[in-house]
């Protein structure tokens, strides 16, 4: 035995034989605590005896049969390795036909005439000795159909001879193990191995499966061709009956081997060293299991315990010794031993009784150096009997240390989670039981971290130029840091082309081989950090240009380390083409519920080629890598492998869940259902629960599949239901939803507005008031109000007209709006309703209100006429909205020189009942501009402007002359007309723009000579100035007139069709057509002729048959208020004078909009009516309709 060891030599290189020392040694080891031992250690010797001597006979054997070599080796120690070799020492080729047994013999299915030599040599290796054993060479002679009956011929008659069987297939019999059945025990943990071996032709195919289960995944495996089954680390679970299966194409056959798993002890809980203080109590516990359940005894100081001296403190209970109010003289060794017939466990457990104070064994003002936001571990090590309890104070007189932003560990270590500058100090543990307590201060030091300032750039340099990548660090002003530059991870090149200094890497004259990666690293006593970048070397400018393009896809794609949620993906990049990589774009494809369709994944820089990828169960992987440079992104590599990731329970609920009543009665709940790699599993269904809100009901749920709605019947009106919505598959549920709000169907509101109050605030404006209706009798969602209002009758010509009702809506909870837009000197009538989702609640009782007076628009013509030496006489018609009560006409005149200069201004008021003004002492031969507007109690309206001139001697001026200009205007064209005398072949132009802009005139030219023109792409509701002028006449042109484009239409809200007036109207034609059919049948039945030139005598006048554009027939106006007049403008008659008519109204009421005042062109009708004829056609704008009296004469 070794001095000062428990070691024991036994060497027998010096003589001596081993087989004197085989037995069974243990050790043991004592002092006055108590004695412990070691396991049994057996020692036998290795023997490798030789091959017994025998007489081996050669094997004759006829082809197809089965045949067995024995090998037989001797029985050594270890067992020895069997191989066959021939004399060559090559070893026999084996196959599913011949192949060597577990038991070392060589099986042949079914001999072959290949199979024929003398030289069939097992070999018995012996590891341990390292030597080999050969046993006697074995000659197999197979003998062929053909040759057999060769020799059965010399020696038989012809009949035996005919008698010889040809070479026959055979089903499978099994040469090993023979019988049905068989057993196997094997011990846990060792390795199973089964063999089958079957004999037939054609050879056998082996096939194993277990009875009642299923091969243990990961650790089965097949060898010898199938014929062995090796399971490894076996357990109890893999008992049980295992079924090998032969098969050829004549039948098979089939072998049982009834598999015992048994085991030698092992530990469950091994007993623990146990350190007491007097008086305390303690257990040591020893369990073990094992096939079969081992027996547990207890030694103690190597001396069995029912023997051992008695300690009244120690109770044995089976696998528990139990220590009760322990003395000093408990201290002892106890060994437990776990034993069966396969083995046994042996623990020695130290049970040692101390009265001890507490010692710290950590350093005094040992030194601690963190990084700031890093964590910071202050250790106490001690020791002690009883266990001590340990307390850390900061500072000399600090107080204990408590919260959450300290761990305190059970070796008493201090953990500061994220050091701080002000964690910096000195700290004191301090250590106490009930012998005493003793401290130790430790200090620790927290420095600022390490930083890379500025990076190194990725930079492209060409050939023999020069290159500077910086990297300034800051740092602790008490660390000293070091810099190191590496070229892809390694040391820079030995070359002095690379230039390191203080915070830079410089490289001159850059070669190719200078391409690549290039890191700066900062290392600190305390922390590290670094930043790298690439160098990309190109070619220098003498060279021919480069071709820059797209990278070349990456190819070989790899998946490596698949789990069920990540798989690690390389890849190899393709060609750069001269434009280095800057990342590259990973797409996944879903085979099985997306097939074909590629989806983003994630993206890694140009530097990265292998990337691990987050995964989602239940999905059939394909991946593609692009790659993207400056120039653009490669075209997409070739797919990876398919990997189908397991299934699972949902992750995820369906999203935007809603509740929302389609009925009164009803809860409709929708939801976005889950796309198929979402579902992470077979079987997607939702389970859809709800429940009434603020009332104790209980849940009701039903599960559905296939759908993203459903519907729940029988629900009181608008009341809130808790919702929730949740995936769930084969595999079970997701996550617990979240809950959301609906609602049920909403009705329509039950109750109007309250005290609906109107303010009016000017001629055009009013603003109106309601009391809101209580919220549970809206009966849904509050969406707003809406304010019904509209004209009764203008109160200024005291007539009615059919109602156009105006609707304006206010969102949310609002109690008042603004009623913009309203006619002046007029009376209206409004209602409110509420509204939600559902429609429209009943109408407040109307409420009648009165706008006051505004100032008039400008009159609707003015005409001057009779020109005189001295005199013009004066006619015009009243304004068409007048807005209010007329009080006088203003009337102010200038002349204008031959130079177009203004003369003084004369102003005139006219009484508001006059229609015409004689203007006498005028100048002769004098142009006068006039400007004519009427008059309210507010003010004054827009103006009308008009020219005109003097005679000189009772003779027709010469000069030519436009006069009366006149306009019709709509919303967003105005038709233009005017008189013209002069020369004949006059080129018009008429030029607009808005009033009061300082902006150039517009101009239009006229096509031929017709006196009217529309101007077209005007803006609704603005005020324009419009003059006329003759091309080639001295730049003569008409007096400016001034109108007003009309507002942009708000829409009806009433279909006119609905009316009662309008059907009635429409039956009253119908039965005059009637009417007019059957006359005009009868008089032809007589003989007579219609009048026809009559009729159109009759209706000559189209001022007083205007044409209703519904059906294109005419009648007379029963009411002058019934309809829109015309806007600034009037109609024509033929022969050019303007004179006032006997309704204002026009014919937009009639039609659907103010287009019913033009035809296609935009020209007014009726205004070259009767005696005009026809012009010819010239362009889009030549173009008429006819007059209402050829319109009538068409019809009749």
């Amino acid at each position: 035995m070794k001095p000062n060891s428990g070691t024991l030599v036994i060497n027998i290189m010096n003589g001596g034989k081993a087989e004197a020392y085989e037995g069974v040694y243990q050790c043991t080891a004592r002092n006055e605590r108590g004695a412990a031992i070691s396991n049994n250690i057996v020692i036998r010797p290795s023997r490798s005896p030789l091959w017994t001597k025998e007489k081996l006979e050669p094997n004759q054997v006829r082809e197809g049969d089965s045949l067995v070599l024995h090998c037989r080796p001797p029985v050594g120690l270890p067992p020895p390795i069997i191989f066959w070799m021939d004399n060559a020492f090559q070893r026999l080729p084996q196959s599913e036909r011949v192949s060597q047994g577990l038991n070392g013999d060589l099986y042949f299915s079914n001999v072959q005439p290949e199979d024929t030599r003398e030289d069939y040599i097992c070999y018995a290796r012996f590891n341990h000795t390292q030597t080999i054993q050969q046993k006697q060479p074995i000659s197999v002679k197979v003998f062929s159909m053909d040759s057999l009956n060769d020799t059965i011929a010399a020696n038989l008659s012809d009949t035996d001879i005919y008698g010889a069987k040809p070479v026959t297939e055979r089903q499978p019999i099994l040469l090993t193990p023979t019988g049905s059945t068989s057993t196997k025990v094997e011990l846990r943990g060792n390795v199973l191995l089964l063999e089958c071996i079957a004999a037939g032709l054609p050879t056998p195919v082996i096939r194993w499966i277990k009875e009642g289960g299923e091969l243990p995944v990961n650790r089965t495996f097949f060898e010898n061709f199938k014929k062995t089954l090796k399971i490894i680390d076996v357990s109890e679970a893999d008992s049980g009956n295992y079924k090998c299966i032969a098969r050829n194409m004549l039948g098979s056959v089939h072998h049982v081997i009834s598999v015992t798993v048994k085991a030698a002890p092992y530990w469950i809980t091994a007993p623990r060293n146990l350190v007491l203080s007097p008086g305390e109590d303690g257990t040591l516990i020893c369990r073990a299991n094992g096939n079969p359940k081992p027996n547990i005894s207890w030694f103690a100081n190597g001396v069995p315990i029912a023997i051992a001296p008695e300690d009244p403190s120690r109770k044995v209970d089976g696998d528990t010794i139990i220590f009760s109010h322990v003395q000093e003289r408990s201290s002892a060794v106890y060994q437990c031993n776990a034993s069966n017939e396969y083995g046994y466990l042996l623990a020695n457990a130290f049970v040692n009784v101390l009265a001890e104070p507490p010692r710290v064994l950590t350093p005094a003002n040992k030194l601690y150096q963190v990084i700031a936001d890093s964590p910071a571990l202050l250790d106490c090590a001690y020791f002690g009997s009883p266990k001590p309890e340990i307390e850390w104070f900061k500072g000399v007189k600090g107080s204990i240390l408590r919260g959450n932003e300290y761990v305190f560990h059970d070796n008493g270590t201090l953990e500061i989670p994220v050091a701080q500058k002000d964690s910096t100090g000195t700290y004191t543990c301090v250590a106490r039981n009930e012998l005493g307590k003793v401290q130790n201060e430790v200090r620790l030091e927290v420095k600022d971290p390490t930083m890379i300032i500025k990076q190194p750039e990725y930079k492209v340099i060409q050939r023999y130029g020069q290159v500077s990548f910086e990297c300034i660090i800051k740092h602790d002003s008490t660390l000293l840091p070091t810099v190191i530059w590496l070229k892809d991870n390694d040391e820079l090149p030995d070359d002095e082309r690379f230039l390191v200094g203080k915070d830079n890497l410089t490289i001159v004259n850059v070669t190719d081989k200078d391409d690549g990666t290039y890191t700066c690293i900062v290392n600190t006593t305390l922390d590290s950090v670094s930043a790298s970048a690439v160098l990309t070397v190109v070619a220098a400018p003498p060279t021919p240009a480069i071709i820059y393009a797209r990278p070349n896809p990456p190819f070989d794609l790899e998946l490596t380390g698949q789990l069920e949620r990540s798989v690690e993906l390389s890849w190899i990049p393709g060609d750069e083409n001269n434009s280095p990589i800057k990342n590259f774009v990973i797409e996944y494809e879903d085979g099985l519920h997306e097939p074909g369709v590629w989806h983003y994944q994630t993206e890694v820089p140009g530097t990265q080629t292998t990337v691990q990828l987050k995964l989602s169960p239940y999905v059939n992987y394909s991946f593609r890598v692009i790659a993207v440079n400056e120039i653009g992104r490669s075209q997409p590599s070739e797919p990876s492998e398919q990997y189908l990731t397991k299934s699972a329970n949902p992750d995820e609920n369906p999203s935007n869940v809603q509740g929302i009543g389609s009925e009164p009665d009803n809860l409709v709940i929708t939801w976005e259902s889950l796309k198929g790699f979402q579902s992470n599993g077979p079987g997607l269904q939702y389970k859809v629960s709800w429940r009434q809100k603020d009332v104790d009901d209980e849940w009701t749920s039903v599960i559905v599949a296939n759908v993203s709605k459903y519907i729940v019947s029988g629900t009181p009106t608008f009341v809130p239901y808790e919702i929730k919505v949740q995936a769930l598959n084969d595999l079970g549920y997701a996550p617990e939803p979240s809950e959301v709000i609906g609602h049920s169907g909403e009705d329509l509101p039950m109750v109007a507005p309250g005290n609906v109050q109107v303010h009016v605030i000017n001629s055009t404006l009013a603003k109106v008031h309601w009391d809101p209706v209580p919220l549970k009798t809206v009966r849904g969602h509050l969406q707003g109000y809406k304010v019904y209002y509209w004209k009764v009758q203008s109160l200024s010509r005291r007539s009615r007209r059919h109602v156009e009702k105006k609707i304006l809506t206010f969102r949310g909870n609002k109690t008042f709006g603004m009623l913009p837009g309203l006619e002046p000197y007029s009376s209206y009538k409004l209602n409110v309703r509420v509204v939600n989702g559902k429609g429209e609640g009943p109408a407040s009782p109307d409420k009648v209100f009165k706008t006051p007076e505004g100032v008039p628009s400008s009159p609707s013509f003015l005409k001057i006429t009779n020109p005189t030496l001295d005199s013009l006489t004066l006619e015009w018609g009243s304004p068409t909205h007048p807005n209010g009560v007329l009080t006088s006409y203003i009337l102010k005149f200038q002349p204008i020189n031959n130079t177009h200069e203004l003369g003084p201004l004369v102003e005139i008021r006219i009484p508001a009942n006059e229609s015409s003004l004689i203007l006498k002492n005028l100048n002769y031969s004098t142009r006068y501009k006039f400007y004519f507007n009427a008059q309210t109690s507010v003010g004054s309206g827009s103006q009308i402007t008009e020219e005109a001139v003097t005679i000189m001697d009772e003779v027709q001026p010469l000069y030519p002359r436009i006069r009366n200009v006149t306009t019709a205007a709509a919303e967003t064209y105005a038709n233009i007309s005017w008189e013209y005398e002069g020369p004949d072949h006059a080129n018009f132009y008429v030029e607009y723009g808005v009033a009061g802009s300082k902006e150039d005139w517009k101009k239009e030219i006229v096509n031929g000579s017709r006196s009217f023109f529309v101007l077209k792409g005007l803006t609704p509701g603005t005020a324009y100035k419009v003059r006329v002028g003759a091309e080639g006449l001295s730049g003569f042109r008409s007096s400016e007139d001034v109108f007003e484009t009309g507002p942009a239409m708000a829409s009806r809200q009433i279909d006119i069709a609905t009316q009662g007036w309008f059907i009635g109207l429409m039956c009253a034609v119908a039965l005059l057509i009637l009417i007019l059919l059957i006359v005009c049948f009868i008089r032809r039945n007589k003989g007579g002729k219609y009048p026809v030139k009559e009729k159109e005598d009759a209706h000559a006048d189209p001022e007083i048959q205007p044409m209703k554009e519904d059906d294109g027939t005419f009648g007379e106006y029963s009411d002058a208020e019934d309809h829109k007049p015309l806007k600034k403008g009037s109609r024509t008659p033929s022969d050019r004078t303007v004179k006032k008519e006997d309704s204002d109204d026009s014919l937009v009421d009639y039609g659907e909009g103010v287009n019913g005042q033009f035809n296609e062109d935009g020209s007014f009708i009726g205004q070259y009516s009767g005696k005009k004829e026809k012009e010819p056609a010239e362009g889009n704008e030549s173009s008429e309709a006819p007059s209402p009296v050829n319109a009538m004469n068409s019809f009749v």
